[in-house]
């Protein structure tokens, strides 16, 4: 199952036109950072603030971060790129993009490669400490259709607001169920491969438009981001505020980490050699598939193997081959179902 879009539903705040669920974005305001606050992304696709990734594939480097200070009015949180080392002759290949991916249980009803395609509207506020015209980019899940787009950011440090209006596509292929369905880009720095004609669908993989400014070829350069909002039509409405609760579960669908120490015990004191728990762990929101577990922190140093996972639930052996004199071992997971 996914997200309800009700949009009949009335019960919302005055700020967001008296409807909910228009966002197809999800933590759209930066407030979910499950895995830490500040990311210094490797090579290759990495998840930063929830539902937000980097690609990063440069001679230079770039921290990710979630900002509390630098916000527009109506905002707690931001998401920063802060350039490091600086490429300033990136190869035609090479990119730096931040994305997210929505998934396709959510965007079907825009039916995209379909003749009944409809129009969307993406809209979100940003701050550059450079000027220019920038670009990003709308793609499939294989990455075999995209439509380019540019914004202009005008003056710098200033938060701005930027609206961009798409046709759906009425060609190439959509998944419409819990793969993803649609991927939103922004071009932080893209070679000539990776970039494409703006205002258009076309055959490719295209994350930015052509001739879009490289932030990654000024060193201490920043990017900040935050009310990203995807909706059906041609009009940009107000923001959509989600409580933290809310956002919380939608985000701990895709991923979902126990950042505390998970106490398990014996009921009849300490174990000798060789015992082993299965503990049964409920998680707090079912997953869109199965997902990965991971593990850490185990204490005293017993072996943590994943026994079976579901979208609901997943089984782990906890053991050790050896006496010990604590009866709680303890460790921390991660659930990890990522588009």
């Amino acid at each position: 199952m996914s997200r309800a879009r009700d949009i009949a539903d009335l019960a919302g705040s005055a700020d967001a036109g008296g409807l909910t669920g228009r966002n197809l974005i999800i933590n759209g305001a930066m407030q979910i950072s499950q895995r830490g606050t500040s990311f210094t992304p490797n090579t290759g696709v990495n998840y930063s603030l929830d539902r937000y990734a980097t690609l990063e594939v440069t001679d230079g480097d770039i921290t990710i971060s979630q900002d509390t200070s630098v916000v527009p009015t109506g905002f707690q949180y931001s998401l920063k790129a802060l350039v490091g080392t600086a490429d300033a002759s990136l190869a035609a290949s090479q990119r730096m993009i931040l994305l997210t991916r929505i998934e396709g249980y959510d965007v079907a009803h825009l039916e995209l490669g379909t003749a009944n395609a409809k129009q969307f509207t993406l809209s979100f506020y940003v701050r550059s400490s450079l000027t220019g015209t920038f670009g990003g980019a709308f793609q499939n899940s294989d990455s075999s259709r995209a439509y380019p787009f540019t914004y202009t950011i005008n003056s710098a440090d200033t938060w701005e607001r930027k609206t961009i209006t798409i046709t759906g596509d009425t060609s190439g292929t959509w998944n419409t169920t819990n793969g993803t369905g649609l991927q939103v880009c922004w071009g932080l720095g893209v070679g000539s491969t990776h970039s494409g004609t703006a205002g258009a669908w076309a055959s490719g993989d295209f994350n930015s438009a052509t001739g879009g400014t490289n932030l990654m070829g000024t060193s201490s350069a920043t990017w900040y981001l935050t009310g990203v909002q995807v909706e059906v039509g041609e009009t940009a409405t107000d923001f959509e505020h989600r409580s933290y609760g809310e956002e919380l579960a939608l985000c701990q669908r895709y991923y979902e980490g126990y950042g505390i120490d998970y106490y398990v015990g014996f009921a009849g004191g300490q174990p000798n050699t060789g015992w082993a728990l299965r503990p049964h762990i409920q998680f707090n929101t079912p997953k869109r598939a199965a997902p990965s577990l991971s593990y850490s922190n185990q204490s005293p140093n017993w072996s943590t193997t994943t026994i079976n996972s579901s979208i609901g639930h997943f089984t782990v052996e906890v053991g050790t081959g050896t006496a010990t004199t604590d009866p709680r071992p303890s460790f921390r997971w991660v659930a990890d179902a990522e588009l």
